[in-house]
C-alpha cells in the first residue's frame, strides 16, 4: 500500500519502491481493493523481495516489518521504523484503518522531504521499501 500511496501522493519527493522480508508472492486481493476504494492504483505493484541493489539505491529504507531495525536491519543505517499492522487475512474494514495510517504517515514523510528540500535548495528523493 505506501508504495501506491506514496507513489500518488509524494512523487516529487518520494522514489517509492516496495519490498518485504519474506513476500507472499502475490498483491492481496484486499490490499487492491481498499487501495482502489481510496483512488490508488495498485498497477505495477509486486510482491517481491529485498534485493542488496536495493539497499544501495535507497536514502531511506521504511520498515514496516512489525520488527524492530535492531532485529533485522542493525547493519543498516538508513532505515526508520513504522509500525504498522500488517492486514493481510482481515476484512476491509481493517485494511482501510491500515491505509488511512500509510497514508498519514507517508503524507508526514512527504512534508518532512518537501521542507528539508526547500532549506537545502535541492530536490530530496528518497526509495521506501517496506
Amino acid at each position: 500500500m505506501a508504495e501506491a500511496i506514496a507513489r500518488r501522493n509524494a512523487a516529487d519527493v518520494i522514489e517509492a519502491s516496495s519490498a518485504g522480508l519474506a513476500p507472499l508472492g502475490f498483491v492481496a486481493e484486499m490490499t487492491k481493493r481498499a487501495l482502489a476504494v481510496n483512488g490508488y492504483s495498485s498497477e505495477g505493484l509486486a510482491s517481491k523481495p529485498i534485493l542488496p541493489e536495493s539497499w544501495d539505491a535507497a536514502d531511506v529504507v521504511i520498515n514496516m516489518s512489525g520488527r524492530s531495525r535492531q532485529q533485522v536491519f542493525r547493519e543498516y543505517g538508513k532505515v526508520e521504523d513504522w509500525e504498522v499492522q500488517d492486514p493481510y487475512g482481515s476484512d476491509l474494514p481493517v485494511y482501510q484503518k491500515i491505509c488511512d495510517e500509510i497514508e498519514s504517515r507517508v503524507d508526514a514523510l512527504a512534508k518532512r522531504l518537501r521542507k528539508g528540500s526547500q532549506a537545502s535548495g535541492t530536490e530530496a528523493v528518497e526509495r521506501k521499501e517496506d
